[in-house]
């Protein structure tokens, strides 16, 4: 029989995933993996199999929180289109810009991997088709709550929120400051819902 696991593997993953998220995929050595988590080699890649797949595990982990917290935000949004609006601005919501130096882990991932490993670059079209859905859901919602203009096009204004956001994500990974950040989301805003931004 296999010897049960002596080790939080919730916490472990976490450890895992944020050492790839601050390092890189590349610049993150089993050395980097072994003292964030406090496991052998043997226990770590016994559990979850070599650094490739474990960066996998850790980044398709990322990615369906993300989506989860998203649907959740939708279904508890007062209008659809806050849940719009939220998305796009949420690259500049730390104050200290923190959060915009580190970036996003799947961005980040795909930006250094989707040339050479196909799997980042599969792994980020599943989530970006379906963060597009949810924004999709949002926007209809808010065509029939009279956020939307009756002709704009749900879709096509999903996938647009969604190139905006990641243009304000590679902005905030260059440490823009997050004063000019923020501007740049919100006529990013203006210019996506000319008629829903507040001056």
């Amino acid at each position: 029989m296999a010897r049960p696991r002596k080790f939080d593997e919730d916490r472990v993953l976490l450890a895992v995933r944020d050492e790839f998220w601050d390092k890189g995929y590349a610049a993150t050595s089993l050395e980097d993996l072994l003292r964030v988590t406090g496991l052998g080699k043997g226990s770590l890649y016994g559990a979850f199999g070599d650094k490739h797949n474990l960066f996998l595990r850790v980044l398709r982990d990322y990615d369906n929180a993300n989506l989860l917290m998203l649907r959740e935000r939708l279904e508890s949004a007062t209008r659809g289109i806050d849940l719009v609006r939220e998305f796009v601005l949420s690259p500049a919501a730390d104050p200290i810009g923190a959060g915009a130096r580190r970036g996003c882990l799947l961005a980040n991932s795909n930006a250094e991997l989707a040339t050479s490993t196909p799997e980042v670059a599969a792994e980020a079209r599943r989530s970006y088709d379906a963060i597009t859905a949810i924004l999709t859901e949002a926007l209809e919602r808010a065509r029939r709550e009279g956020d939307l203009a009756p002709d704009a096009d749900p879709a096509e204004t999903a996938r647009t929120a969604l190139v905006a956001q990641l243009g304000l994500i590679a902005l905030g990974r260059t440490g823009m400051d997050i004063d000019t950040l923020t501007a740049a989301a919100r006529s990013a805003l203006a210019r996506l819902l000319p008629a829903l931004t507040p001056q």
